[in-house]
């Protein structure tokens, strides 16, 4: 089984469009769970134009309370370990965004990077929080990942998200499934997620034991596109409560 992460940068997003806490990202995160969702993903970005730092704490409180994992993801500035520190979720995934970046669009370079990442995730580890990093599915460098101290890798799963229904999908999808046999084979749990969807999501879990997802901008947008008939129809009998 795969736990389902929703992210919910989105509804952040559209909250602090309006200056009050509306929608509610709590509340929203609560009904996630309570339809079936198996954990909170949150990635607060040191602008904070969508999640806040101030919604780990609550988020949190959240999870918790329904023994469920909130995972924290975001580039390791010390402003953003200091609220990953005092808050302890169950999991941060380490993501090599730039500040001024709109999305994560790649992975770590681990021969690059890896003496600034170890020991950060050696803090991580020292606090019992489960570490992740986002790699690319064709480096090499799984092994190295473990060495450094990561407990898990999320795939970046555009690449395959891009090819979804064209013919270069089968040769893609292969090279996930055997970047996860790698991160595996070093001893890793292997977590995806990027522009995953209804559509995709399904054929990508064919590759054996993906342990996570986090989805967020897809799940917003699909829940706009699925759910507008009814709340159209709601709306239209209130205002034309006599139409047919």
């Amino acid at each position: 089984m795969t736990i389902l992460s929703i992210n919910i940068n989105k509804i952040a997003l559209l909250r602090n469009s309006r200056g009050r806490n509306y929608p509610d990202v709590r509340a929203f995160a609560a009904r996630c769970l309570d339809l079936g969702a198996g954990g909170i993903t949150l990635h607060p970005r040191p602008d904070q134009r969508h999640a806040r730092y101030s919604d780990v704490t609550e988020l949190g409180e959240l999870c918790q309370s329904r023994g469920v994992e909130l995972n924290v993801e975001g580039y390791p500035t010390p402003e953003f370990l200091a609220v990953v520190k005092a808050n302890r979720p169950a999991q941060c995934t380490l993501v090599p965004d730039a500040p001024d970046q709109v999305t994560s669009d790649h992975g770590w370079d681990l021969q690059k990077d890896g003496e600034f990442l170890r020991p950060i995730l050696a803090e991580l580890k020292a606090l019992g929080i489960r570490s992740s990093l986002f790699i690319d599915y064709d480096t090499q460098d799984m092994a190295l990942a473990k060495e450094l101290g990561a407990d898990r890798v999320e795939l970046y799963t555009e690449p395959y998200a891009e090819t979804f229904g064209t013919p270069e999908n089968d040769t893609i999808l292969a090279g996930f499934a055997a970047a996860a046999q790698r991160a595996q084979d070093a001893g890793l749990e292997v977590n995806a997620g990027h522009d995953l969807n209804l559509q995709n999501l399904a054929q990508f879990l064919t590759i054996p034991n993906i342990v996570e997802v986090s989805i967020g901008h897809a799940v917003i947008v699909e829940c706009l596109e699925l759910g507008i008939n009814d709340v159209l129809r709601q709306y239209v009998a209130i205002c034309r409560p006599n139409s047919k």
